[in-house]
């Protein structure tokens, strides 16, 4: 499957934290053709599993690569006497970027809906200084109260109305590309891996809830135990307002994290890798836990050595988040090419400190 039409068909699909399997059929069709087993554990992680192909493969090396499938979005709270919906959000939402958004109410059935609030012509004047409250928002499906509620439930999900549009050159924005371009990046690798010999068996984790609680990254972690863990997830674009030296230029490759978060030797091994391949990188730096899926590998059992690789995007937890589609294939194929530098012959010497 052409990796940016996948990636059209998971941002099209609604998958909020803790409700994210409407995403598996396209997940697991996409990956099939390119790994060896497939499956869904107990929270919902879909693990895809390359074999590699090593002379003892029943001690084979184990790498776990995580990009996370679920999206922030917003949940039913109440409902008024006018039928008018009251929500809360579920994981980072900035109240600011969804006023006056187009939504879809996840009930019975999908229902159209606009995100409301007093107009300004009718607001104070103190009132017209301040960012509107999400509990002062309401949304608006157009039903009576009765109605409502024969189609909605309170826990029901929503998610902003927004497609997959292109823009100029390879560049795209969408919802949700945090961090579902992480795993458009992990079908890249596959591909790179199919024309590459390797030894380590990869392990292809499309997790779950990471905007909530990383619970996802945490038990597939525990389950596989891998030898490392890598997280592919997206790092701050850089826009006029932001400083440079924390942001990620668009189009010169993935950030490759620097911080306490990630193990040193393996992070000069991928950047060695990306110097010898001429891919395009970046520096990252960030001090402490890195808000990925690497900070609980990190921590599971006695301990994964973790890698950050993070693929530029603007406009991070809105509904235009912007992502170049070049930034995803060079991160697929860097994490192709480290994982066939890494031998049960070079592992040890790598992991230690």
């Amino acid at each position: 499957m052409d990796t940016k039409a996948f990636l059209e068909l998971l941002c099209n699909e609604n998958g909020v934290s803790g409700y994210e399997s409407n995403l598996n059929p396209t997940i697991i069709k996409a990956f099939e053709r390119y790994t060896d087993e497939i499956k869904v554990d107990k929270l919902g992680n879909v693990i895809a599993l390359k074999k590699g192909k090593s002379l003892d493969s029943s001690n084979n090396i184990k790498i776990m690569i995580a990009a996370h499938m679920d999206e922030i979005g917003l949940m039913v709270a109440d409902f008024e006497d006018n039928g008018f919906i009251r929500f809360t959000n579920i994981g980072g939402v900035d109240p600011r970027t969804i006023l006056g958004q187009e939504v879809i109410v996840h009930g019975k059935e999908d229902l159209l809906g606009v995100i409301g609030s007093k107009p300004p012509h009718l607001q104070d004047p103190e009132e017209q200084d301040k960012a509107v409250k999400m509990e002062d928002m309401t949304i608006d499906i157009g039903l009576s109260k009765e109605r409502v509620q024969e189609l909605v439930n309170i826990g029901d999900t929503i998610t902003i109305n927004r497609k997959l549009q292109d823009l100029i050159g390879s560049r795209i924005t969408a919802k949700a590309l945090d961090d579902r371009a992480g795993i458009a990046a992990m079908l890249d690798c596959m591909k790179e891996l199919n024309q590459i010999n390797h030894e380590a068996d990869i392990y292809f984790v499309s997790t779950v809830q990471e905007e909530v609680s990383m619970a996802g990254a945490l038990v597939g972690a525990y389950n596989i135990d891998p030898d490392i863990g890598i997280a592919v997830d997206v790092g701050f674009g850089s826009t006029p307002e932001l400083s440079k030296s924390k942001t990620l230029e668009l189009g010169n490759g993935p950030g490759i994290t620097l911080g306490g978060n990630i193990h040193p030797n393996l992070r000069k091994k991928l950047i060695n890798v990306a110097t010898e391949y001429n891919i395009p990188n970046q520096i990252e730096i960030n001090a402490g836990p890195t808000g990925t899926d690497a900070r609980v590998m990190q921590i599971t059992r006695e301990g994964i050595p973790s890698l950050v690789l993070s693929i530029p995007l603007k406009y991070m937890h809105t509904s235009v988040e912007l992502v170049d589609m070049k930034d995803i294939k060079d991160t697929g194929k860097l994490l192709a090419f480290f994982i066939a530098s890494i031998t049960k012959e070079s592992l040890e010497g790598l992991l230690c400190y």
